[in-house]
């Protein structure tokens, strides 16, 4: 996604507010969430808090390294115990030259070392690409292997397990001939998830990351997206915007039951779309609209979730406090 030029009030997508801890609260199964001291719902048990970060495009400009120590403070303070991070880490890798590529990524670095004390789980972010592999180009590191390399994660896609909940980490930047991205698997990707989902069983709940959206609500109101196109009214959601194989990857998930949430960012909105049991939630921007200000009506943040023993979990989308450079 790029920033607009220019928003319209009658262009915004209405999201609930941002705030305090719960104010734009959702929950799968029972209450929302609730403060690190809260009593647990009845019949449950959390066994996992997680802040789920997403587009914090960070370059050091605009008092982004600031905000992010400033975002991480708030969830550790606010009992988080790991931290999901569904890319576009950095503010743009693909036009940069290496030491630029470098230096974006060396800020995050920086300032996760000396401000989080928690493991971070983190997928792949179309800004993240430093070029594309298909653009003809043999420097080493291009396309995803200098992201891979400097946030030192084990692959394109994984899997990690953490108090009896799985966390399926995919590249949903799929990138054609001649350069560009889609939201889509690859062929090899896809048939490792088949697998994957195979290999943990029923009984273990799952946590889908991906950086684009498999199914989402607010392309709907990104833009003018309804007009006539081809000779036919219609609403158009172009693929780098929601996941192309989103039919495909539906239908693998109501084959695993176990399958309840779907993390993504990519759209610097809020948005949850409950559909055949499985949660989509895209979790607004900790970049806001790319460190200017509110994207439509959601503001920086990030979103709380509780796992319960269960298979259930309760979100809470999380104002940080970040009013834009020369915040406290």
């Amino acid at each position: 996604m790029t920033p607009p030029t220019d928003l319209s009030r009658r262009e915004a997508l209405r999201t609930l507010s941002v705030g305090g801890l719960g104010a734009a609260a959702f929950s799968a199964g029972g209450a929302g969430l609730g403060g690190a001291g809260s009593r647990e719902p009845e019949g449950r048990t959390r066994v996992l808090r997680v802040a789920h970060l997403t587009d914090m495009h960070i370059d050091g400009e605009r008092g982004s390294d600031r905000a992010l120590a400033a975002c991480y403070a708030h969830a550790q303070e606010h009992g988080a115990e790991l931290i999901l991070n569904t890319g576009d880490t950095a503010m743009e890798l693909n036009g940069a030259n290496r030491v630029e590529a470098e230096r974006q990524l060396g800020v995050f670095k920086r300032v996760t070392k000396a401000e989080c004390g928690l493991e971070m789980v983190s997928a792949i972010g179309n800004h993240d690409s430093w070029g594309w592999a298909t653009d003809g180009s043999s420097e080493p590191g291009r396309g995803k292997q200098l992201v891979l390399q400097e946030l030192a994660l084990p692959g394109r896609y994984y899997r990690v397990d953490k108090a009896g909940w799985s966390f399926v980490v995919l590249d949903s930047i799929w990138s054609g001939e001649g350069g560009g991205y889609a939201g889509r698997l690859d062929g090899e990707q896809m048939e490792w998830l088949r697998d994957e989902l195979a290999t943990i069983g029923p009984e273990r709940p799952v946590v889908v990351m991906t950086h684009i959206p498999i199914i989402t609500a607010c392309g709907f109101f990104d833009g003018e997206r309804f007009g006539e196109r081809c000779g036919e009214r219609g609403w158009t959601i172009p693929g780098s915007w929601m996941h192309e194989d989103a039919r495909t990857l539906k239908d693998l998930f109501a084959e695993h039951p176990n399958v309840r949430l779907a993390l993504s960012g990519h759209m610097h909105q809020l948005d949850r779309v409950d559909f055949q049991g499985v949660s989509y939630v895209c979790s607004g921007a900790v970049s806001g609209n790319w460190w200017k200000g509110k994207y439509y009506a959601c503001d920086y943040g990030y979103s709380m979730i509780d796992l319960y023993d269960d298979g259930s979990f309760a979100q809470a989308y999380q104002g940080y406090g970040w009013g834009g450079e020369g915040s406290d």
